[in-house]
């Protein structure tokens, strides 16, 4: 294979990891996206879109809030810099586009990171993905048990019902591939769902932080 049939390969692995990510948010996404083989991206997308990553750029929308948008890029540039994140935000701005994910090919220079985080302390949020974690989807893995995040008032409930703070959960971190791959924000609150010995089911509770 060449490099740039591996190149294409890396691509469509991603890009329905990310699809299966957005739906697993709430996000609308078509079946064909999910379901798509990789000559019908080549179709789409044509042989060099290895080159040409820009043109993988996603928006979709939440099926219940459909003024809850998010875009997906995807910088053609292998080591993407502050001018790129700030053509990002530039763009979701524009947009009225709050939330996005940028899938870079190799870590984010220190700027470019420090830009990320200044973004991230107003009202828009951009989370930063390499494509190595996207290859394939975690959640699928067999010993990753099924994660659920909860709603606020699902949250609140949990909390009523055995009198707790959220403080006082087990924890479990923003940064954990999980936790990432739903895009949980501190604050939050997951149930951990695993099968026991017995064939049964119980579940735990984590609060992000």
């Amino acid at each position: 294979m060449s490099v740039a049939e591996e190149q294409i390969t890396k691509l469509f692995k991603t890009r329905r990891t990310v699809m299966q990510m957005l739906r697993d948010r709430g996000y609308s996404v078509d079946d064909s996206d999910i379901n798509m083989t990789r000559q019908q991206f080549v179709d789409k997308f044509g042989e060099n879109v290895y080159l040409k990553r820009d043109d993988l750029l996603i928006r979709s929308s939440k099926g219940d809030a459909p003024t809850d948008q998010i875009y997906v890029f995807f910088p053609a540039d292998q080591k993407v810099g502050v001018p790129m994140v700030r053509n990002c935000a530039k763009q979701m701005k524009n947009d009225n586009v709050f939330n996005a994910i940028l899938v870079v090919q190799k870590v984010l220079t220190a700027p470019a990171k420090q830009a990320v985080a200044e973004m991230n302390s107003s009202f828009f949020h951009m989370e930063v993905f390499e494509e190595a974690e996207l290859l394939c989807n975690i959640t699928e893995h067999m010993f990753v048990p099924e994660h659920t995040v909860l709603k606020d008032e699902e949250k609140k409930d949990l909390l009523k019902k055995f009198r707790v703070k959220e403080t006082q959960l087990p924890r479990i971190l923003v940064s954990d591939p999980v936790a990432k791959y739903y895009g949980m924000k501190r604050g939050q609150v997951v149930r951990i769902t695993r099968q026991s010995a017995t064939a049964d089911t119980y579940e735990t509770y984590r609060y992000a932080v």
